[in-house]
């Protein structure tokens, strides 16, 4: 059976979001996708404070220069579609207050249908900390914590009631409700968030970087909800960042999904046999425009599907 492809929705600076994305949203349902992904990045620091994911020297895309609100992005997206599923990847948790979040979360899926999946990331920019936190960046896995505990509470039952370090919720009646439990993704690349998401999440949101890497990771992750006695399995959907090209690349140096649509789709074909659930890839960055994305969308899908993706 095919694994499920998802695609990232067009946030960044060159498109028209509200033209563009509710038609690539559709286009994207109409080629097969099943599911539609945004990310996260509020400001573009000048000069950056840190390199690109804490890595000294490491320069900023520029791509990073305009990127879109997330949710209002997927709301947009919603509204086009009827099916595909409606993922964020990642929302930066201490960039939000936990309870305004979770009920965001929850109007959207009820709105949708039940088609919002939710992973929260802790982010790692001293920039977007100093400009939009809640708490301080050495706070943010606390802050984390206490997202998935009001999340749990606002999508739960009536009446709800919460009390944390910074939210506390008398017992009240908050709605609207999800359709149904939201998925929780979290990443996994540290022991603590690995044990994080192993104890409190629904699933793992890797990037690929390797078949390898994620094969290895992959069974570190499940040899651990093993230990822990974790009945549930770990659901799993891989972020792709390619780097497309027209031309095939042709240096013995090529990186995991750099090259054309045949090369991206070897990789994808090597990933999938790691055996995860789903993965979507973010083409967003390599087109111009929404009907050179979604041209290109079409490419790697029926390439994809044709080497047995």
């Amino acid at each position: 059976m095919a694994i499920p492809l998802g695609l990232a929705l067009p946030q960044l600076k060159q498109y028209d979001l509200g033209r563009d994305v509710p038609a690539v949203a559709k286009a994207a349902e109409d080629i097969g996708y099943e599911s539609l992904w945004v990310f996260e990045r509020i400001l573009f620091p000048e000069p950056a404070t840190q390199g690109l994911y804490g890595i000294p020297g490491l320069p900023w895309p520029d791509e990073y220069r305009s990127v879109a609100d997330p949710l209002v992005t997927l709301t947009l997206a919603a509204a086009a579609t009827e099916r595909a599923r409606l993922g964020t990847s990642v929302l930066v948790a201490p960039l939000h207050v936990p309870f305004q979040l979770a009920r965001s979360l929850a109007t959207l899926d009820a709105a949708s249908g039940g088609r919002v999946v939710a992973g929260f990331g802790t982010g790692w920019s001293l920039d977007e900390y100093a400009a939009a936190s809640v708490a301080p960046f050495e706070q943010r896995g606390k802050v984390l914590d206490e997202l998935l505990d009001v999340c749990q509470a606002v999508w739960g039952p009536d009446p709800v009631s919460y009390e944390g370090a910074l939210t506390r919720i008398a017992p009240s009646e908050v709605g609207p409700k999800p359709v149904r439990p939201i998925p929780v993704l979290l990443p996994a690349n540290s022991p603590r968030a690995l044990r994080r998401l192993v104890e409190r999440a629904d699933g793992w949101m890797p990037v690929g970087m390797g078949a390898g890497q994620l094969a290895a990771q992959w069974q570190q992750l499940q040899d651990l909800a093993a230990e822990k006695g974790r009945k549930e399995p770990v659901q799993s959907v891989l972020r792709v960042n390619p780097r497309y090209s027209a031309k095939a690349y042709e240096g013995e140096d090529r990186a995991p999904f750099q090259g054309n649509v045949e090369q991206i789709t070897e990789d994808l074909a090597a990933h999938a046999e790691v055996g995860l659930d789903e993965i979507f890839v973010d083409l967003s960055g390599s087109a111009r425009d929404a009907e050179e994305l979604k041209d290109l969308a079409a490419e790697v899908y029926e390439a994809a599907r044709a080497a047995g993706v």
